[in-house]
């Protein structure tokens, strides 16, 4: 396991690009000059030596050699050993709803992006708790299983997207049936699910049933509406341009609305609670009061530890390429000359 500690040093290899085009033109103008002044045959008589291609590799060098030393300069770090340690906290399962309802841009920027909000700096204020994250529409599926690594939550949760789900609408059922796996730990007294969604569900029915379920297993399922009772329409976008909204059989646009009534049914069939969401640092706080507030239960994790400085290796080898450009003549060698590997001496 490895870990970046200036990742900052990175935008570094922007000077990369820079420097080539640089030499490009300072190549082009030196073939440009050389021209007002002298044919190529004769050019080739006045310094026979010349070799466009060693400079090429002298650049090549030097690069490669800026390049490991821009590494060492971002300093990764090694873990070396892998140990199981001890940690209190609470175990918390996100239900993100990725309809395609929630590009609806009632509040902005629009339903998912504000949820995504909420999880990611909800998760910024879980101490050692333990999350996972699922998504879902017509279907559920698992973003991420239950873990303590929140810079891996983090992450993943930026790459949910209606597409990632294969069959569309809302069914919340399905997101609770496979929140039923994520709690792997029997040991776990507390246990949460948070769903985030715009309240709209095709299985209600379906959906309390399985409620039922998991409270009986212990899970208290809170629920955060985002969106808007008056609603909006459902932006349909291609390469990011808006080309229209999704419309009904009937050829009339589709409003779609927040319906807070099916979410306070689904956190009161469980003992939990409804949170209005479209303000982020209101649901943000309650989640962070409720869970804090909650009794942590022993567990246990591995995770790298004793992680040692790898910047050395990558200045020593930058160090390498630099010295062999500094001694590398841009001069033909006699070998190559009378090899004529790249046919230099018929151009």
């Amino acid at each position: 396991m490895y870990r970046i500690e200036e990742p900052i040093y990175f935008y570094f290899f922007a000077i990369i690009p820079i420097i080539i085009v640089v030499f490009l033109l300072v190549l082009w103008w030196k073939k440009r000059t050389q021209k007002k002044f002298a044919s190529q045959e004769l050019l080739a008589k006045i310094a026979p030596n010349s070799s466009t291609f060693k400079s090429v590799v002298k650049l090549v060098f030097f690069l490669i050699g800026i390049s490991f030393l821009i590494i060492s300069l971002v300093n990764p770090k090694m873990g070396t050993k892998l140990k199981t340690v001890k940690r209190e906290g609470v175990d918390v399962v996100f239900a993100l709803d990725v309809s395609k309802s929630m590009l609806a841009e009632d509040i902005a920027p629009n339903r998912l992006e504000k949820a995504k909000q909420i999880i990611s700096k909800t998760i910024d204020k879980l101490g050692s708790d333990r999350v996972g994250i699922i998504i879902y529409a017509g279907n559920s599926y698992p973003l991420l299983p239950i873990t303590t690594d929140h810079a891996a939550a983090k992450m993943f949760l930026q790459n949910a997207n209606p597409d990632m789900v294969s069959s569309q609408g809302t069914a919340i059922n399905e997101a609770l049936t496979l929140a039923k796996t994520y709690y792997n730990n029997d040991e776990q007294t507390n246990r949460f699910l948070i769903i985030i969604s715009d309240g709209e569900d095709h299985q209600e029915e379906e959906t309390r049933k399985i409620m039922q379920g998991l409270e009986s297993e212990g899970v208290k399922t809170y629920t955060i509406g985002v969106g808007t009772e008056k609603g909006g329409p459902i932006p349909i976008k291609l390469n990011g341009a808006l080309i229209g909204y999704k419309k009904d059989r009937k050829g009339e646009t589709v409003i779609t609305k927040r319906k807070s009534d099916v979410l306070k049914s689904i956190a009161n069939t469980s003992n939990g609670e409804y949170i209005d969401g479209n303000r982020t640092e209101h649901p943000v706080e309650k989640i962070e009061k409720i869970i804090g507030n909650a009794q942590k239960s022993e567990f246990e994790t591995k995770q790298f530890s004793d992680y040692k400085d790898q910047f050395q290796w990558f200045l020593g080898i930058g160090l390498f390429f630099l010295i062999i450009d500094l001694f590398f003549f841009e001069r033909k060698t006699k070998w190559v000359k009378k090899v004529d590997l790249f046919n230099e001496e018929d151009s």
